[in-house]
């Protein structure tokens, strides 16, 4: 459904630092600086970019966005997590771990960017 996601970054070092570090643990590789001066993280399913704002305004989060990331396992949800704690995001929601949803069980963490930028890694539990 979607090709790419845009976000809004007013440090694109610290968003690089976040971003490498948490994209790592989901096989994403990391991304360079480009002309723009944007991150682009990509594999097969899309894109995601973050950049400053091109208005020249400072970057907002989305109030009451997520942006949902896909893990291949629970373990790289955790990994993810702590990759982020430790490169300037914020862990909010409830602490990782399994949330029970009408569609099946979900492994689940949630975090936010160094600008503030929700974000949850998700891992579809298979059915017993």
């Amino acid at each position: 459904m979607f090709t790419h996601i845009v976000i809004g970054s007013n440090d694109i070092e610290a968003s690089k630092k976040f971003y490498d570090s948490t994209f790592e643990a989901l096989d994403v590789p990391p991304s360079e600086i480009n002309a723009k001066g944007r991150l682009v993280y990509a594999d097969r399913t899309g894109r995601l970019i973050v950049t400053k704002p091109v208005n020249g305004q400072p970057a907002t989060a989305a109030n009451g966005g997520t942006i949902g990331l896909h893990a291949r396992s629970e373990d790289a949800v955790r990994a993810w997590h702590a990759a982020g704690v430790a490169n300037g995001g914020v862990t909010c929601e409830d602490p990782p771990g399994i949330r029970h949803h009408e569609s099946g069980d979900l492994y689940l963490a949630y975090l936010r960017d160094p600008t503030g930028n929700k974000l949850c890694a998700m891992y579809r539990v298979p059915p017993a």
